[in-house]
């Protein structure tokens, strides 16, 4: 029997967000769809959103589906209806609505130079602008108050983790840009207007690149690291999956989105050893399943059995999550790791912050004034130092049983 719903070191929020994400193709889609059927099972106001460009959610319920939630659940439990609603997030949408007067502005700068209508609005799409839109929609659902869970069917693993990053990332990037154009563009846009063809900011375009990039950001910022949210990573038992989930276990931590379930799927029944057939396939599949156990620990690994047929419709992904849960709570947070920390010992001020199968040999960690910057792989990710170390300078950085340690010493930097 699997243990009670487990040990959240955070008060309940009043909202809970579970993102899900893995490698294409593990089984993502139809998790997120059995949790929130599961937890709606139970009484509670569940909505499961695709936020995957290539949107399966619908199929999986059988129904049609828009950017709107639509109630999918008419069936009762316990002699109540169940509250499910289900929606696909149309990201080009968002993001219009959201770019408002920045877009405009940049369209009519291509187009000034020249570019066709068409191309100039793909262009104004800056990188990245789609999947902030996707995460403001799901931010805008949690923070309705219409819901206990909202259940998130993210892109694969690598479009999911540029999803969560990207609100730092842009807040960091933009926070000097945005203002140094602002100042200029007060002394100079008055008096370029009449002598320059190409058209020029607006004050509406810096006050919607602000809300975006400052006050919007910083919500998506705390949303995603807060204690209402956590990821969950979906996997299947093969070798080239489990890799690619632990790297992106290293990318969460680094950003300090927390994971608290690790969710496989397609494991083969006990007595499938018994046929000829699956005997390798099922100590292979054993294998695979302890290194799992051991990789992630300790977060709860949850299975999910290979099926006879496609889960698709209501019924069938209830009984789904019911027994993916068992007696869990799909709403609650599974497991609570460390976070990033500041400390004093005898050797002075250091910084720990947990970074899960990462290798010494790809961390990079430097220190640029009162920031310290942080390159694990691909991503990059800069701290805002407190003050009693924005003037050290940097004197150590290890990593040890994998957390990085930072030490500082009194000095400038």
């Amino acid at each position: 029997m699997d243990p009670p719903g487990a040990a959240c070191c955070y008060p309940s929020p009043r909202v809970r967000v579970v993102l899900y994400t893995g490698k294409g193709g593990v089984g993502k889609t139809t998790t997120a769809a059995a949790t929130a059927a599961c937890a709606a099972a139970r009484g509670r106001r569940a909505l499961v959103v695709s936020a995957d460009p290539a949107h399966s959610l619908g199929d999986v319920f059988g129904e049609r589906l828009g950017p709107s939630p639509r109630r999918v659940a008419a069936s009762a439990a316990r002699g109540r209806p169940l509250r499910l609603d289900a929606c696909e997030i149309d990201a080009r949408a968002e993001m219009e609505r959201h770019w408002g007067a920045v877009r405009d502005w940049l369209v009519a700068i291509f187009r000034h130079q020249g570019i066709e209508g068409a191309v100039a609005e793909e262009l104004a799409l800056l990188p990245g602008a789609e999947e902030v839109a996707a995460l403001l929609a799901v931010e805008a659902h949690a923070r309705s108050g219409a819901y206990d869970l909202v259940v998130v069917d993210c892109a694969p693993t690598g479009a999911t983790l540029r999803l969560l990053a990207l609100p730092e990332l842009a807040r960091s990037a933009f926070r000097v840009a945005l203002r140094l154009q602002q100042a200029v563009a007060a002394v100079v846009t008055p008096l370029a207007r009449g002598l320059l063809a190409a058209p020029l900011p607006e004050a509406a375009v810096f006050r919607d690149a602000d809300a975006l990039f400052y006050r919007r950001l910083r919500a998506l910022r705390r949303l995603v690291t807060g204690p209402a949210t956590s990821v969950r990573l979906v996997v299947t038992p093969e070798r080239m999956v489990i890799d690619e989930a632990l790297r992106a276990h290293t990318d969460l931590a680094l950003f300090e989105v927390p994971c608290d379930a690790v969710v496989v799927n397609r494991v083969l029944p006990d007595d499938a050893a018994r046929e000829a057939f699956f005997r390798d396939w099922s100590r292979i599949q054993a294998e695979r399943l302890a290194e799992v156990e051991a990789a992630f620990a300790p977060l709860p690994v949850l299975r999910a059995p290979l099926r006879d047929d496609e889960v698709i419709g209501l019924a069938a992904l209830a009984r789904h999550g019911a027994e993916l849960f068992g007696r869990r709570d799909p709403t609650a947070r599974l497991q609570c790791g460390s976070r990033l920390r500041f400390r004093h010992d005898a050797e002075g001020l250091r910084l720990e912050l947990p970074l899960p199968h990462a290798e010494a040999g790809a961390l990079h960690v430097a220190k640029r004034h009162d920031e310290l910057w942080i390159a694990a792989g691909s991503l990059r990710r800069s701290l805002r130092l407190p003050r009693a170390l924005a003037r050290a300078s940097l004197a150590t950085a290890q990593l040890a049983a994998g957390t990085l340690v930072v030490r500082f010493e009194p000095g400038g930097a």
